[in-house]
């Protein structure tokens, strides 16, 4: 095993995975694994000439994405990327992106996705923490590359998807990729042989890297199709209005375990018309999102002029949804709205709501505020701070265990300590069950707040607007939105002698932090509140806001 598979196979095994004497008399030989790019393999043997991807005015056939991910394969087989080796990619949805992914899972390399919104200096962080050999970056992005290329002095391959030039010396991602590539056979996999580093910030901090295995995907796949969508296969077309590199790639190769196509949306962009309209011509059946981009989808005007009745799921997660905008989504588009809650170390599994539970009307069956019960496989617990499970309607920390807990963080044991406690993963989550076990979020135990989908994590935000020289303290606090479901509100006591205000400070946070983390206003007070042990806490800071007539 190389040593990236090692070390997250390492990780947490005291957490995660039984040890000591065999059960039942029998030894374990081997945990080997299915290989999760066998899924396109077997794809482009069933149905070599259905479509696989499909965009504005070209569809891409499961033949031709394998012979082009069998061709990017051996291009970086013969660079010397290898298995285990971290292969990270920042770019916007597009179909070299996917061929990223089925490539690096073929090396038995791992796959290290980021968020295009992220601004240069955090993907460079991504870069370095995941120790990447290979970065392949979108023509878009040359501040992205060359902040990257800096942050890894042994960088192998550094690609560049579509025209441009980086000044880096990279080669061209091809837009035609040779077929004529040696087929490199799929790497041989263990269970918690690692295949994608799914960059969150847990509670706090900067971002980790939660190891995802191909074991435990394989797991997470089967639940997605026995949870989230039944019934689905190449007769299917899926739609993912979210960046790939998070919830939204889970959900693609999910269609790919059951050759279903997915529609790419251009330019990354949110388009209501569009969506709608692309909807009704390709038929869709399936389409994970946000709920901000529920709200915003129903609520536009041209919901009504397109055809969406081919839809059968329409899977949002990420964050609750209000309950007003769930009736008018139900009102629009039928009884279609799945929910599923899962932070990124449990790979969304911990809780579902199906269509069938999601109702229109205000009564008791409805169970306002739920976001469902356990995931098939997966237990939920709600516990105290010293691990005890508490009675139905008992608030406490939202745990779970599963085979779609991660791994753990990678080369980070100080995390992973935290993370677990007797074999629990602890999401610092707050709620409680009912006696049926649905599960009601009641608050964070973190300071995270999730702005149209994405988590915010104010540390990062403050720690930033720190560099300012005209700053000396700062708080972040989320509140709620109704368009966005929360977004931040930051305070700032200026340095003795300086002057700032609300436009200068948003115009030196563009471009230092991601458009998503940018908070929606910004206050300058004398000093911000303190408890008796001297600690500005986020509730003083609130209350503050509330006294101040700030605070919605």
């Amino acid at each position: 095993m190389s040593s990236a598979g090692s070390e997250a196979a390492n990780a947490v095994a005291a957490s995660t995975h039984a040890g000591g004497d065999p059960k039942g008399g029998v030894t374990p030989v081997s945990r080997r694994v299915m290989n999760l790019a066998y899924w396109l393999t077997q794809a482009a043997r069933r149905f070599p000439d259905r479509p696989a991807l499909i965009l504005e005015r070209q569809a891409v056939t499961w033949r031709t994405l394998d012979a082009r991910v069998h061709a990017l394969a051996a291009y970086l087989a013969s660079q010397g990327v290898g298995k285990g080796d971290r292969v990270l990619v920042h770019s916007k949805n597009c179909v070299a992106f996917v061929e990223t992914m089925f490539a690096a899972f073929r090396l038995g390399a791992v796959w290290v996705p980021t968020n295009f919104r992220i601004a240069p200096d955090e993907a460079a962080y991504l870069a370095q923490a995941s120790g990447a050999r290979a970065v392949i970056c979108h023509a878009e992005f040359p501040d992205h590359a060359r902040a990257m290329a800096g942050a890894l002095p042994g960088l192998g391959v550094l690609l560049r998807i579509g025209a441009g030039d980086f000044g880096l010396g990279e080669q061209e991602y091809a837009d035609d990729a040779a077929t004529s590539a040696d087929r490199l056979p799929d790497a041989d996999v263990e269970y918690d042989d690692p295949c994608w580093f799914f960059f969150t910030s847990g509670t706090t901090g900067r971002p980790k890297a939660a190891v995802l295995t191909h074991g435990q995907m394989g797991f997470v796949v089967t639940n997605h199709l026995c949870d989230l969508m039944p019934g689905t296969t190449e007769q299917d077309v899926s739609m993912a209005v979210a960046p790939l590199s998070h919830g939204a790639g889970i959900h693609l190769l999910t269609q790919v375990a059951r050759a279903a196509a997915t529609v790419l949306p251009p330019d990354g962009r949110f388009d209501a018309d569009r969506i709608w309209r692309l909807v009704s011509e390709h038929r869709v059946t399936n389409m994970f999102t946000v709920p901000t981009i529920v709200k915003l989808l129903v609520e536009h005007p041209s919901v009504d002029a397109h055809d969406h009745g081919s839809l059968r799921y329409v899977i949002y997660a990420g964050a609750p949804m209000y309950r007003e905008d769930q009736k008018r989504a139900l009102d629009k588009l039928g009884p279609v709205l799945v929910q599923y809650f899962g932070l990124g170390e449990v790979t969304g599994n911990i809780t579902v709501l199906p269509p069938a539970l999601h109702r229109i009307e205000d009564d008791a069956a409805a169970r306002v505020g739920t976001c469902g019960y356990a995931r098939t496989g997966m237990q939920v617990c709600i516990q105290d701070e010293q691990g005890q499970a508490v009675e139905p309607g008992v608030q406490g920390e939202i745990c779970v265990c599963g085979p779609a807990v991660f791994a753990g963080y990678y080369n980070n044991p100080e995390a992973n300590a935290k993370a677990f406690r007797n074999g629990w993963f602890r999401t610092g989550d707050l709620g409680h069950m009912d006696a049926e076990g649905f599960l009601y979020i009641t608050g964070r135990a973190s300071d995270m707040y999730i702005s149209g989908g994405s988590n915010v994590y104010p540390r990062e935000i403050e720690e930033k607007v720190l560099e300012h020289p005209a700053v000396a303290e700062v708080a972040v606090v989320g509140v709620p939105d109704a368009t966005w479901g929360e977004v931040g509100i930051m305070v700032c006591v200026p340095r003795p002698g300086q002057a700032i205000d609300e436009a200068a400070m948003m115009a030196w946070l563009e471009g230092r932090l991601a458009r998503y983390k940018l908070p929606r206003r910004v206050y300058f007070w004398d000093a911000l509140p303190r408890s008796g042990y001297g600690k500005i806490t986020k509730k003083l800071v609130r209350d503050a806001l509330h006294e101040r007539g700030i605070m919605p």
